[in-house]
């Protein structure tokens, strides 16, 4: 290089330092190129549609791309995850799973169409919320151990319901019918609106709820969290004992959870970059009061610790339907 061009080439390197605007410019990440999709096995509306919405538009301004959030609810949750399966695999198509796809259904399903392993790279949780277990308001049920008393006593008699056959709420009521050794009906709804309204006009004994989804109707004195299957009490609902508090045993935890997941085939510098991306964006000081409403709170676990996580649910969810026997 002539000593001419050596002294244009540092000169343009000082002007490209001294202008901030072509800094940030060469700084942008090169990935996304293109407009990103997360594919939701949720309907419009509700606490994981809504979250997913909340973190989308996020990461649309810190990438200054689109995301669009794609619902394709119904099967189970099959129907969006076959979407994924079909779509891209470099990071820019997403898909939205529940704790159950995870965890739960590998055990549950004779023929399952996904490998929970080999079809998604987990990149991090999006939010996670535990129970509570729901009775009437004019219930006479005081404590846990009031209702595991007349559980024992009353052998199939008691009721419980939940939305499907497999749900976080129907495997934590059995959880907790087998570790206090009761026998209790299982009744499914077809809406969760109808299934917590019949736990407030009483033809329901109990249902397990979160306080998005039952929170409405405790708030108006239709109902009463009796219990909050957690290993501690919750921020906000200070005065709702545990479990354990409340005379049952300790081992009644039940959570649910969403996670983000992209194809196992993406570079490993767009999976760093979206673990990064979706800490930052979760971490933004007014995401919590937004997620609260819907009764969640944040979970920021390392990837390796989120895996140990899922595997010990995973173990969880299969001795609780080993034990019921139950295979769809």
């Amino acid at each position: 290089m002539s000593l001419l061009n050596r002294r244009h080439a540092v000169l343009a390197l000082g002007a490209f330092a001294a202008n901030p605007v072509l800094h940030s410019q060469a700084a942008k990440p090169t990935w996304p190129s293109k407009p990103v999709r997360i594919i939701n096995p949720f309907p419009v509306g509700g606490g994981p549609d809504g979250t997913a919405r909340i973190v989308g538009e996020k990461l649309a301004r810190m990438w200054n791309q689109a995301v669009v959030i794609e619902n394709r609810p119904g099967g189970n949750g099959f129907i969006a995850i076959d979407a994924f399966k079909r779509g891209a695999q470099d990071g820019t198509d997403m898909v939205l799973l529940d704790n159950v796809h995870l965890a739960a259904y590998p055990h549950l399903f004779r023929k399952l169409p996904y490998d929970p392993v080999r079809d998604f790279l987990v990149l991090a949780p999006l939010f996670r919320t535990f129970f509570f277990v729901c009775v009437p308001n004019h219930s006479p049920y005081r404590s846990m151990a009031d209702l595991i008393a007349d559980a024992q006593a009353r052998p199939g008699q008691l009721n419980y319901g939940s939305w499907s056959i497999g749900n976080a709420v129907h495997l934590g009521s059995l959880q907790l019918a087998a570790l206090t050794h009761t026998r209790m009906e299982h009744i499914v709804f077809k809406e969760t609106g109808q299934l917590y309204q019949s736990v407030a006009n009483g033809d329901l004994d109990f249902a397990l709820g979160s306080s998005g989804t039952a929170g409405p109707l405790a708030r108006a004195g239709k109902l009463r969290f009796l219990a909050v299957m957690a290993p501690q009490r919750l921020q906000g609902f200070e005065d709702i004992p545990t479990v354990a508090e409340s005379g049952g045993p300790a081992q009644a935890i039940v959570t649910g959870w969403n996670a983000l997941a992209v194809s196992p085939h993406t570079p490993s510098s767009t999976v760093t970059q979206l673990r990064r991306d979706l800490t930052t964006a979760l971490r933004e000081p007014d995401i919590q009061p937004k997620f609260q409403t819907f009764g969640y709170e944040h979970y920021f676990p390392t990837a390796a610790e989120f895996q140990q996580f899922i595997r010990a649910e995973s173990r969880r969810f299969g001795t609780v339907i080993a034990a019921a026997d139950i295979q769809l």
